[in-house]
């Protein structure tokens, strides 16, 4: 079966390179359905060319959006420079300098770029009181229900990408979709017993287009 998998993965790989679209751009909408109505101040982790920042300016006082890729932060700059109410950083998130307090933090597939656990534990850190954190991320298929999930999504992507370039009229890639990739190495067991450790109470689960959510709240007084 995983062999299998495997193979359907390249084939649709090699597919979307003729019928781009942006998987992580698909989740937005789920993203702010899990988000209070009003933010004071927001963070978003591997906010690439800022698309998702520019959304949550539209109910946040502030959003502040962190990427390790200077091109990205460029791209965000100048695609948002007449938004008063956001700012972009180009630093790594282990070692920024940020100051907490963050009533919702956002991590849209960019947690396997950098060791998770220490990841998920300054994320975890970074809360306000009470704050929400949401990681959509991708992980590596291990089980066979990882594997059977795969296979449900490949005539999925194909209707999407169709529809999506249709809509757009034209093959070009995303400028979204421009931002550094990397393979992960981390299966959902191993994440789902990080989270155990981390983010006690956190939401875990596994989405079609091979992605996985985390869903967490801050106790109200910052305790675990």
């Amino acid at each position: 079966m995983a062999a299998v998998g495997q193979r359907a993965l390249a084939w649709c790989g090699e597919w979307n390179r003729g019928h781009p679209w942006d998987h992580n751009a698909h989740h937005h909408g789920w993203i702010e359905r899990h988000l209070p109505s009003r933010i004071n101040a927001a963070l978003d982790i591997g906010c690439g060319t800022g698309d998702l920042v520019r959304r949550l300016s539209r109910r946040a006082g502030h959003v502040t959006g962190l990427d390790a890729d200077p091109a990205s932060i460029d791209t965000a700059r100048r695609l948002l420079h007449e938004q008063g109410n956001v700012d972009f950083r180009c630093e790594d998130l282990l070692s920024a300098d940020l100051p907490g307090g963050y009533d919702v933090i956002t991590a849209l597939a960019v947690l396997h770029h950098v060791p998770f656990e220490p990841a998920l534990s300054r994320l975890r850190d970074l809360l306000a009181p009470g704050g929400t954190l949401v990681v959509l991320g991708v992980y590596r298929e291990e089980e066979p229900s990882d594997h059977l999930l795969s296979a449900a999504a490949v005539p999925a992507n194909l209707v999407m990408g169709t529809v999506k370039t249709l809509q757009r009229r034209s093959s070009q890639r995303p400028i979204a979709m421009s931002a550094p990739a990397a393979p992960t190495t981390t299966t959902l067991r191993e994440i789902r017993d990080i989270a155990n450790r981390q983010t006690p109470r956190a939401s875990l689960r596994r989405h079609l287009f091979w992605r996985y959510s985390l869903r967490y709240t801050a106790a109200p007084d910052a305790s675990r």
